[in-house]
Formats: structure tokens, C-alpha cells, sequence
């Protein structure tokens, strides 16, 4: 049985290799992959299509409208009621309905429309066996005459609509720059992992050459027996500590995995480079360009226009309305034996619409606000409230950017600084362990000195690290907190 298994045990994890990846990634193309992959940027391009649409649909409003409509065909059978000064009559109805309806709508700019509507009905009778049919068009006018001072609904729309897209445009950039600046963080965090490994390794291997001197100098009776032991128990935390960075790595690297948004079984060779370019950033420049591009302002500026909408159609609430309606029709009608074929119908019908004098309609009608108790006036002062609620905000929320600018910039140029200082303090610790593992080799020393001697060029080694870090992610931070590559001088579209 365990013959005849080993066979599909084989082919099964074949093809789970098989469909595994491998990634050779640098910073550059792990933010080219997230952009692509990660479910936040797929989430984020739907919110801007929804928004895009939405602007199409408001922009469509001003357009032209051409709509059909059939009854074909509509049979009653049923009983109604009539009701009139002699009391309540019943009576059957038995009837067959044909009809068409176009209609040809052209929105206003002014909120209102134009309108032709054209239709034939025809109605067949069969309790009175009468063939009846209907011929009409309309041409119409209908204009809210408060929309020319007051509230004008349609151009409203058109403008939420667009400050939605200019929103969820600028979303859109703002999380793209939150993308590349949690995918850098994750990369460097990698890194970071990585680079402890080797560290943990090369200390390892230190420690395993400095216990051979040991073991081999107690052997010969030039050292004590507790210097030996140490030595023993430093190689033995040493082994842990290697242990242990695995461990982190194997967790960083599924992290940044999910991050990207690739699977977990994929392979990722991470380039391990820590060169850098020195980026002197001016505070000024950076608030400037922060004012200008951050989009917490720019909500706060779409806001304030929403705003001063609200208002205006609050205080429209309050205002003399009218609505002015106008048409002008012509209509033909025939009633005919219900035995007249449907095209003769019709055609008297049209001879009728023709001979038949027009039908035209004029109306204006006016509402006026008499007495509401100061109702519609509270709710005014209550959205002009929210307006200056918004003003203020605005003003606070520049005041924070430019703040929390300033204080990155500063943070910038300061770790630059530090990295600089932490390479040259690299380069003397190493100088200084390699001086004294001979002389703990030479016997100059014991075991006690090398190990202090080992944990400096530990720590100066983990400090470049983390100066290392910190620097590359305060320059992703600037770019997103300001819309600037400052590495390559040109601002984020």
C-alpha cells in the first residue's frame, strides 16, 4: 500500500513546488509587486472607480434622455366602480390595450427640462365593441423658478460628484504612498532580520574559533579551568542567539510576504545592500510642499465647499418658491367598431390628430414662507455652525502638518548624521576585536576581555543597523508627508 501512495505523495508536492514563485526583489520592485498585488491597493482602486462613476453618472444627468416604453398588449378583465350623486354602480370591464410611449428629455443647466413625449394607445372594448385609439405629442417645459436664486439641484450634484473624484482620487495617491512606505518598512525590517542572522552567525563563528583557543590553551595548562567553562557557556548563548534569528527571519519574511501580496510559499531572495544617498532636506521646502499636497487640507477645503452648499440649500428652504410649467400638444382620437382593422384605426386617428386644433398649457404657481417660527432660520445657523467647524479645523490641521513636517525634517537630517557617526564607529570596533582576539590568542588577555571585547562589535554592528533603518524609513516618511521624492528631486503624480 505504502508502494503504491509513495508515487502520488511525490506527484502532489511536485506540483505544489512547481506552482511556488521565486522573487529576486530590491525595495524598488517589492513596491511594484504591492502596488499590483496587495489587497489595500486593490480595495483602494475600487473605491476610485466607484467614484469615477459616480462622476460619469452626475455628468450624464445634463445630457439627453431618450426612453420607450410598450404595453403590448394588456388584457382586464374585472369589475370597477363607479361613484356619483345617485350612489354606487358596478360594471364589468373586458378590455385589450396596445400602447407606445417615447419621451425625449433634455435636462437644463437652470434645473429644469425640456420635454417631447409622443405615444399611441389603442383600447379594445368588448362589452361596448368599441375600437378606440389614442394619438398625442407634447412638447413641455418645467423650470423651478427658485433654482435661478436659490438652490440649483442638478449643478450641486455635478460638483459633489467631482469634489468625490478629486477625494478619492487623492486617497488613492495618499494610501499608494502609505503602500510604498509600509513596503519599505517591512523590506527594511527584513533586512534588518537578515542582517542580525549574519550577525548572530559571524558571532557564532567567533565564538566557536575563540572556544577552540580555549579548550586548546586549558589542555595546555596556560588558562583556567573557569576561563574554559566561560567559554563553553559563551558558545553555548551564542548557538542560542543564532537559533533564535532564525526563527525571526522565517516570521519577518512571511510578513513581508503578506505585505507584498504574494503567497507564503513563494521564495524571496532579498537584496541585501545597505548603501544609501546622503538627502539633506530644507524644513521650509518640505512644509510648502505639504501645504500644497497633503489631502487632510484638501478634505478639509472639499468640506468647507459641501459645506457652503449645505447652507445655500438650507437657506433656499426659506425662500419664495415657483415652478413654471408649460406645453403645447396636438391630439388625434378615434372610436370605431371593434370589428375596423388596427390600421385603419390608426389612420383616422392621425387624420384626426391633424385636423384637430392644439392644446397648449401655461402654469405658475408660487409657495411663500409666511410664518415657521424661526424653524428653517435655525437650521441655517446650524450649517453655518458646521461651516465654521470646518474652517477652524482646517486651520488646526495645517498647523499639525506643519508641525509634524518640521519635526521629521529635523529627525531626517539627525539620523543622517548618526548613520554617518555609527560606520565610522563600525569600522573601529572591528579594528579593535581583531586587535584583541590576538591578543587573546597571544595570551595577553582572558576570555573575559574578548567577550566585552565581542558584545562592542555586537552592538556597534545592531547600532549601524538600526541608524541604517531608521534613515531610509524617515526619507519614505517625508515622500509620503509631502508628495516629494527628495532622493530624485520630483514630486509624486
Amino acid at each position: 500500500m505504502k508502494k503504491l501512495l509513495l508515487p502520488f505523495i511525490v506527484l502532489f508536492f511536485s506540483l505544489n513546488a512547481a506552482k511556488a514563485e521565486t522573487y529576486n526583489l530590491d525595495l524598488a520592485k517589492s513596491i511594484e509587486i504591492a502596488k499590483e498585488k496587495s489587497y489595500t491597493m486593490k480595495n483602494l482602486v475600487q473605491d476610485f472607480k466607484i467614484a469615477e462613476y459616480n462622476l460619469k453618472s452626475a455628468t450624464s444627468r445634463f445630457r439627453t434622455h431618450i426612453d420607450l416604453n410598450f404595453v403590448a398588449p394588456e388584457y382586464t378583465e374585472t369589475i370597477r366602480t363607479f361613484e356619483d350623486s345617485t350612489g354606487i354602480t358596478f360594471y364589468p370591464v373586458k378590455q385589450l390595450q396596445y400602447q407606445t410611449n417615447l419621451t425625449i428629455n433634455q435636462p437644463l443647466p437652470t434645473d429644469g427640462n425640456i420635454y417631447i413625449r409622443s405615444g399611441l394607445a389603442n383600447y379594445d372594448d368588448y362589452f361596448s365593441n368599441y375600437r378606440s385609439s389614442y394619438l398625442s405629442t407634447r412638447l413641455g417645459l418645467t423650470q423651478p423658478i427658485d433654482a435661478l436664486y436659490g438652490y440649483n439641484s442638478i449643478k450641486s450634484s455635478l460638483k459633489q460628484a467631482e469634489l468625490a473624484y478629486e477625494r478619492s482620487s487623492k486617497q488613492l495617491k495618499r494610501e499608494e504612498l502609505n503602500l510604498v512606505y509600509d513596503v519599505s518598512s517591512a523590506f527594511y525590517n527584513l533586512l534588518s532580520v537578515q542582517k542580525s542572522e549574519e550577525i548572530a552567525r559571524l558571532d557564532l563563528d567567533r565564538q566557536k574559533e575563540a572556544f577552540t583557543i580555549a579548550k586548546n590553551k586549558y589542555e595546555a595548562g596556560l588558562i583556567r579551568e573557569v576561563d574554559a567553562l566561560q567559554m563553553e557557556v559563551d558558545l553555548a548563548e551564542a548557538q542560542n542567539n543564532y537559533d533564535m534569528s532564525i526563527v525571526s527571519l522565517n516570521s519577518a519574511m512571511n510578513a513581508f510576504k503578506h505585505t507584498i501580496g504574494i503567497e507564503l510559499t513563494d521564495e524571496v531572495i532579498v537584496s541585501s545592500k545597505f548603501d544609501y544617498e546622503v538627502v539633506i532636506v530644507d524644513s521650509d521646502k518640505a512644509v510648502q510642499l505639504a501645504m500644497a499636497n497633503r489631502l487632510e487640507i484638501r478634505e478639509q477645503e472639499i468640506q468647507i465647499e459641501l459645506n457652503k452648499m449645505s447652507v445655500k440649500q438650507q437657506k433656499a428652504q426659506g425662500m419664495i418658491r415657483g415652478n413654471l410649467n408649460a406645453y403645447y400638444e396636438k391630439v388625434g382620437v378615434s372610436q370605431n367598431d371593434i370589428n375596423t382593422n388596427l390600421q385603419t384605426t390608426i389612420q383616422r386617428s392621425y387624420q384626426n390628430f391633424l385636423d384637430r386644433p392644439q392644446n397648449f398649457g401655461v402654469g405658475f404657481t408660487i409657495s411663500v414662507p409666511l410664518l415657521d417660527w424661526g424653524e428653517n432660520r435655525a437650521l441655517v445657523r446650524a450649517a453655518e455652525s458646521r461651516l465654521k467647524q470646518n474652517v477652524l479645523r482646517k486651520e488646526e490641521v495645517q498647523r499639525n502638518i506643519e508641525r509634524e513636517v518640521r519635526n521629521l525634517v529635523d529627525d531626517l537630517n539627525s539620523s543622517l548624521k548618526r548613520l554617518q557617526l555609527l560606520e565610522k564607529n563600525v569600522k573601529v570596533a572591528e579594528k579593535s576585536f581583531e586587535i584583541t582576539r590576538q591578543r587573546f590568542s597571544d595570551g595577553d588577555i582572558d576570555s573575559q576581555a574578548l567577550a566585552l571585547e565581542r558584545n562592542r562589535l555586537n552592538n556597534a554592528y545592531n547600532s549601524h543597523l538600526r541608524a541604517y533603518i531608521n534613515y531610509q524609513l524617515k526619507l519614505a516618511d517625508i515622500m509620503r508627508k509631502t508628495f516629494y521624492d527628495f532622493q530624485k528631486n520630483q514630486e509624486i503624480k
